[in-house]
C-alpha cells in the first residue's frame, strides 16, 4: 500500500492526476460509500462458505483504489508500474480499475455543482432551458484489432482513418465544455447513422427548440430537425461566379469559427492517453470515455467556479 506521503504527493500534484486536491476530496466522498455498498452486496449475493471476518483483507483503501485508476486514465500507466508503485499484486490493480471506472462513468458530465448530465434528453433540456448552443461532433478512438475469425472484426475498420476504431458522439457547449459523451460504436458507423441511432432526431423534434453546431458529416440532419442541426453551406455549382465562391467561403468560415469548440473539447478528453492509447479492451471503452468526459467537466466546473471568486 502507497504510503501517506506518496499518497499526499500524488493528491497534491495536478499534472499526475489531472484533477485538483478538491475535485478528488469530493470524489472520495461521493464514490467510496457507493464503492462500499456495491462491494457488501457482492458478498451478500453468494453464499457464504467463511466465517464473518476471515479470509484474506485488502490492502489496499478505497482512496488508493481511486487514485490509481485515476493515473492510469491519465497517463495509461500499465497496471503491472502500478502495482509496484502502490505495493500490491497486480490483480490487485486491475480489479480496483475494473471496480471504480464505472463508478466514474455513471456520474455524467457536471455543469454546476450539483447538477449532473448523464444522458442526451437531459443534455438537450440543459440546452434548451440555458438557451446555449449545443455542438456535436464523432471521434474516433484507435482500439485493438479482433482476432481472426470474429464476425464483426471488419466493422471496427473505419473508412475515415483505415484503422479498428470505435467511435463516439461529444456534446460540447458553445465554450466547449464537455456535456456529454454517448456510448461507443464500431468505427464502421457513420457520424449521422449513430446521431439518429441515439435519437437526437425526436430529441429535438419533441423538445426545447435549440440550435445545434455539427460539420459536414451529419448532413441531412438539418431537414430532419426543422433546421435545428446546422450543418456547412454546400456548394452547390460548378464553375460558379467569383461573387458565389467569395459568399460560399465566407459562410463556411464563420460556421467553423463557431463549431470550432467542439474540436477543443475532443482534444481536452485525448489530453487522457487512455484515449490516445490503442491498448485498451473494446468493451471497456465505454466506460473509459464517460468516466473522462466526467472527470474533465467536473475539474472544468470547478475551475469555471474558483475563477469567478477570484
Amino acid at each position: 500500500m502507497v504510503g501517506n506521503v506518496s499518497r499526499a504527493a500524488i493528491i497534491s500534484d495536478r499534472r499526475i492526476t489531472g484533477l485538483s486536491a478538491d475535485v478528488i476530496a469530493e470524489l472520495v466522498a461521493e464514490l467510496g460509500p457507493l464503492w462500499h455498498e456495491r462491494h457488501q452486496a457482492r458478498f451478500a449475493s453468494r453464499s457464504r462458505k467463511r466465517a464473518v471476518g476471515a479470509g484474506a483483507k485488502h490492502r489496499l483503501v478505497f482512496v488508493d483504489r481511486l487514485l490509481a485508476t485515476l493515473v492510469h486514465l491519465r497517463h495509461a500507466v500499465t497496471h503491472d508500474v502500478l502495482a509496484c508503485w502502490f505495493g500490491v499484486d497486480r490483480s490487485t490493480i486491475t480489479r480496483a480499475v475494473g471496480e471504480v471506472r464505472p463508478l466514474l462513468a455513471e456520474r455524467g458530465c457536471t455543469v454546476s455543482p450539483g447538477v449532473r448530465l448523464r444522458t442526451l434528453a437531459e443534455v438537450i433540456g440543459h440546452l434548451g432551458a440555458s438557451g446555449q448552443t449545443g455542438i456535436i461532433d464523432g471521434t474516433e478512438i484507435r482500439v485493438r484489432r479482433p482476432a481472426a475469425g470474429h464476425n464483426d472484426r471488419d466493422t471496427f475498420i473505419s473508412g475515415k482513418n483505415k484503422q479498428n476504431a470505435v467511435k463516439t458522439m461529444v456534446v460540447t457547449d458553445g465554450a466547449g465544455r464537455v456535456l456529454f459523451c454517448s456510448p461507443t460504436r464500431p468505427g464502421s458507423c457513420a457520424d449521422i447513422t449513430h446521431a439518429r441511432q441515439l435519437g437526437l432526431i425526436k430529441l429535438l423534434a419533441d423538445g426545447p427548440a435549440v440550435e445545434i453546431l455539427a460539420d459536414a458529416g451529419y448532413q441531412g440532419l438539418g431537414a430532419q430537425t426543422g433546421g435545428r442541426v446546422v450543418t456547412p453551406p454546400h456548394h452547390k455549382f460548378k464553375n460558379a461566379p467569383d461573387w458565389y465562391e467569395e459568399m460560399h467561403e465566407h459562410r463556411r468560415k464563420a460556421h467553423s469559427s463557431r463549431r470550432i469548440r467542439v474540436e477543443h473539447g475532443i482534444a481536452h478528453l485525448k489530453n487522457w492517453r487512455a484515449l490516445t492509447r490503442h491498448l485498451g479492451r473494446r468493451e471497456h471503452m465505454s466506460h473509459t470515455i464517460q468516466a473522462i468526459a466526467g472527470l474533465l467537466s467536473h475539474q472544468q466546473t470547478a475551475d469555471l467556479a474558483s475563477a469567478r471568486q477570484m
